[in-house]
């Protein structure tokens, strides 16, 4: 087999991924579609331009080239605060096909959040969209490490006013342009270290999850294929932002796997900037949250009541969701007004995308789905052993996407991982029919009465008032130090949280739960805390009521 080459067998399902023993995976998802005939059509469309595929190519050879000249050592790692937007392909392809370490970095942080991630990763280069620039500065002026090379990726002024980071530092895209347009691509195999996501920190300090070459195979031919049924003609627009696990594959490994086309959204997803864009660009796949899709009903019901025309959103074949469970109220709301499937499915940094999922044509309100072809599934006891149909356990997946290990954590690592199973930290059970369904993460899990409560399905029950936008379940003890549900409830527009409100929740969700599951204290929020995958931090919620 030639180098850089992987042979994919889809006559048998999942599909059989054989890898050249030197395989570099930016030749699969960048060069390939140059041999493929592809060159002139487009991968990239947004209010920016569109790139096509032999753009895409040169650029990223470029930005390869332009790391390399910097005098980085094969395995340096790269940190990426960038926006969403064709300099993101380049720099993370550029920097893979050169031998480095790219890690994108959530754009919504915080200053302490991105000096923590530069001190973690020791990274060799810091390159961000001028719009994070305020922050970015601020981190490494606090930071103990100092990258030897920090560049933005333009010369724009950020929105907080702040110019170019750096003292006069090179743009990226003036390195790029300049730089030579041919790059061999680095030695590596499909084990080989490749890029770097942070988990979102749903349960605290993000981590650094290593991935491998093979990874975004794995998860484009398993699930975007096999699973979504993307080709070549998929235009997929994600919601999700690429600097995380869900979005990545969205809107670039996907997309770029099949030969199809992504667009881009770099600011922060409005339910009416989503709708919009689904009329101009007219993808065939959207890609949400459940917050999101919550939102966006909300909208629709604007419109009807204001007399305003339905968005067009012809162009849909289905959605897709993840980042937290899909309450069915909102899956089934959602299919009455525009006549769409949701898919939800569960995905987490650690295994790069969705492991199991609901299918086209096969899709059941409330739960994940099934397994996706090419993962295992288990749900295990407080000891390991496998659990009874029906009964809750923790969640442990296996599959060809695993990270390999937490960058300088052997703890953590040794903790997550056991003989290629990954303790996702995920409570779920099975069904009678085979369905996954999530009862939360282990650690929200709360003993009410003496037997186990989710907060996930109190959550569902809670959405299903008219009243209710979302909500967020947490375990406080009560005067007798017996935990008990409390809700923190976000309402929809010209709602009132008083005690009329809280009386009918309650009774609500006694109509619709066992009775013990009913929230004993109600508090009326503006915000939830999340994480930018949209799962709700509820330990936050747990510390703020200490």
């Amino acid at each position: 087999m030639r180098d850089h080459f992987v042979s994919v067998d889809r006559s048998v399902t999942p599909s059989a991924l054989i890898f050249s023993d030197n395989f570099n995976v930016a030749s699969s998802f960048i060069d390939r579609h140059m041999s493929e005939g592809r060159g002139g059509e487009t991968v990239i469309r947004a209010e920016a331009g569109s790139v096509t595929y032999a753009e895409l190519a040169t650029s990223v050879n470029q930005c390869g080239n332009a790391l390399r000249a910097m005098g980085l050592a094969p395995g340096d790692r790269v940190l990426m605060a960038v926006k969403d937007c064709a300099e993101f392909f380049y720099i993370f392809w550029g920097a893979i096909k050169a031998g480095f370490v790219p890690a994108p970095l959530n754009t919504l942080l915080r200053a302490s959040d991105y000096k923590f991630m530069i001190e973690k990763s020791q990274c060799a280069a810091m390159i961000y969209s001028p719009e994070f620039g305020g922050e970015i500065e601020s981190a490494l002026a606090m930071s103990d490490h100092k990258p030897a090379h920090i560049h933005a990726t333009e010369g724009e002024v950020g929105q907080d006013g702040e110019g170019v980071v750096g003292q006069g530092a090179e743009l990226m895209v003036d390195l790029i342009n300049a730089a030579p347009t041919t790059l061999e691509p680095a030695p590596a195999t499909a084990d080989s270290d490749c890029f770097w996501l942070f988990s979102s920190g749903s349960t605290g300090t993000p981590k650094a999850a290593v991935h491998a070459h093979r990874d975004m195979v794995a998860t484009s031919e398993f699930y975007g294929v096999g699973v979504l049924g993307l080709d070549e003609d998929a235009v997929c627009f994600s919601a999700a932002k690429l600097f995380f696990a869900y979005g990545l594959g969205n809107a670039m490994t996907f997309p770029l796997w099949v030969g199809g086309q992504a667009v881009l959204f770099p600011a922060r997803p409005t339910p009416d900037d989503m709708f919009s864009m689904i009329e101009a660009y007219k993808p065939t796949c959207y890609f949400g949250v459940p917050t999101l899709y919550a939102a966006q009903l909300q909208s629709l019901d604007s419109r009807a009541a204001d007399g305003g025309a339905a968005p067009d959103l012809s162009s849909l074949q289905y959605c897709v969701s993840a980042g937290e469970p899909l309450p069915g109220d909102i899956l089934r709301r959602w299919k009455e007004q525009t006549g769409l499937d949701i898919l939800d499915g569960i995905g987490t940094t650690e295994i790069l995308h969705i492991f199991i999922s609901n299918h086209r044509g096969d899709v059941k309100a409330g739960t994940s789905g099934q397994i996706v072809p090419g993962y295992e599934a288990r749900i295990v006891d407080e000891h390991g052993d496998d659990v009874s149909m029906g009964e809750i356990g923790g969640l442990r997946i296996k599959g060809g996407s695993t990270l390999k290990y937490y960058w300088r954590n052997p703890e953590k690592s040794a903790e997550t991982i056991h003989d290629g199973w990954v303790h996702t930290g995920d409570t779920y059970y099975q069904d009678e029919d085979g369905y996954f369904v999530c009862c939360g993460r282990s650690d929200d899990m709360m003993k009410v009465g003496g037997i186990w409560c989710s907060p996930v399905e109190i959550e569902a029950r809670l959405i299903e008032h008219p009243k209710v936008l979302e909500a967020a379940i947490v375990g406080r003890p009560d005067d007798n130090e017996l935990i008990k549900p409390e809700a923190y409830i976000i309402l929809v527009d010209g709602a009132v949280g008083d005690d009329a409100l809280m009386s009918a929740l309650i009774e609500h969700c006694k109509a619709g739960l066992a009775p013990y599951k009913y929230p004993r204290w109600f508090n009326f929020v503006a915000e939830l805390p999340k994480t930018a995958t949209g799962k709700i931090q509820r330990f936050k919620l747990r510390n703020a009521a200490v």
